[in-house]
């Protein structure tokens, strides 16, 4: 792990894994690790929670990277933090790029309004949009040497990679050109293009969606039509990064059943994608400091202490001690299972904690951990 963080040709590491596996937590240590090691640092989550902020002793994140207080720059690192605001970055996006009564018209459309901050896959184009403007800030002027992506929970982590090409077809297909002929046509034209069948779909759509709905639908694509291209473009050169030697990933999952096999999923999408995985990160695996204690051992303990009173705290450690080695014995049995299917991913291991990680010192035991495991 801290060769990885050490790369100075490594400047985009993205987290990803299923939900509740401690991708955010595991972004903001490797994120405080490197820059206390004289990385220049910005973390990026997309998850909504507001997690990162309190680990990292700050009372928000939003849109707009912020230094962390604290931080241990003697190696000459910088470490600054954000949450992805989708609306606020749609909006930034429309500012750039259209003109200013163009602007005004889209932030006035009803639709808009909606689809800025809650339209299905808004969060995940979004989130492509804002790493390509970091990625473009930092070559301009430096101030970042490496980012950390943390990802949406679940496989919406990988409609973060299909962003693309899900916007691409979106703004290609029928739907969306019918949609905006009559602003590129206009008049008699748009009538002759429009036939009968065209006209009856739109009857429908009326009914369905009420005519008012309709016209606002139009009116925004016919407006967003002149910047979506520049958006796909973007997504497209920001899609190219992910897939650069630049960019690496690290897939965060718990030693149980289901997150494993997420962990699998989004192993294989990787490689079917070529984009380098520098890793498995496997978070909270139990351990022991009496490995040879076995279970039988334990319970055999336990049941000769079972009739002594004055011994019961001993017996109950001794029951709690057995549950906690069938535990790690099946633990085991699951990272095995991984590691006979993709034997050439390495895997770091940080060890379950008594308590949630909530400040800097929590952060830097935790990849003190992943550095050693």
């Amino acid at each position: 792990m801290d060769a990885l963080l050490a790369n100075r040709g490594t400047r985009i590491i993205v987290c990803c894994g299923s939900g509740g596996v401690g991708k955010t937590t595991t972004a903001a240590a490797l994120a405080l690790r490197a820059a206390e090691q004289g990385r220049r640092v910005c973390v990026m989550t997309i998850d909504p929670a507001r997690r990162l902020a309190q680990s990292m002793g700050l009372e928000h994140l939003d849109n707009v990277p912020r230094v962390v207080p604290d931080v241990d720059l003697t190696a000459g690192g910088l470490l600054e933090a954000m949450m992805l605001d989708m609306k606020r970055t749609f909006d930034e996006t429309v500012e750039t790029h259209a003109a200013p009564d163009q602007a005004r018209a889209i932030f006035a459309n009803p639709f808009y309004q909606s689809m800025s901050s809650s339209f299905t896959g808004t969060q995940e184009y979004m989130a492509m949009e804002k790493l390509g403007q970091l990625r473009a800030q930092a070559d301009v002027d430096g101030r970042w040497d490496l980012i950390i992506v943390d990802t949406p929970p679940s496989r919406s982590a990988l409609d973060f990679l299909d962003a693309p090409q899900r916007l691409g077809s979106f703004l290609d297909g029928r739907t969306i050109k019918l949609f905006l002929a009559p602003a590129r046509l206009g008049g008699r034209t748009y009538l002759r293009v429009f036939n009968a069948g065209v006209w009856a779909m739109s009857g429908i759509m009326n009914r369905v969606f009420g005519a008012q709905i309709l016209t606002n639908v139009q009116a925004l694509i016919a407006a967003l039509d002149t910047i979506f291209g520049g958006f796909r473009e973007r997504a497209e050169l920001t899609y190219a990064h992910l897939q650069a030697p630049e960019t690496r990933f690290l897939v965060v999952a718990t030693p149980e059943p289901d997150a494993l096999r997420e962990a699998a999923y989004f192993t294989q999408r990787l490689e079917q994608d070529q984009m380098a995985l520098a890793g498995l990160v496997l978070n909270r695996v139990h351990t022991t400091d009496a490995p040879n204690l076995t279970v039988k051992r334990s319970l055999m303990g336990a049941q000769n202490l079972a009739d002594l009173p004055e011994h019961g705290l001993t017996e109950r450690i001794l029951r709690v001690h057995a549950q906690l080695v069938q535990r790690i014995g099946q633990e085991t049995d699951l990272t095995h299972h991984f590691k006979a299917g993709f034997p050439h991913v390495p895997i770091a291991r940080a060890a379950a904690q008594a308590t949630d990680v909530h400040d800097l010192n929590g952060l830097r035991s935790l990849g003190t951990s992943l550095a050693a495991g």
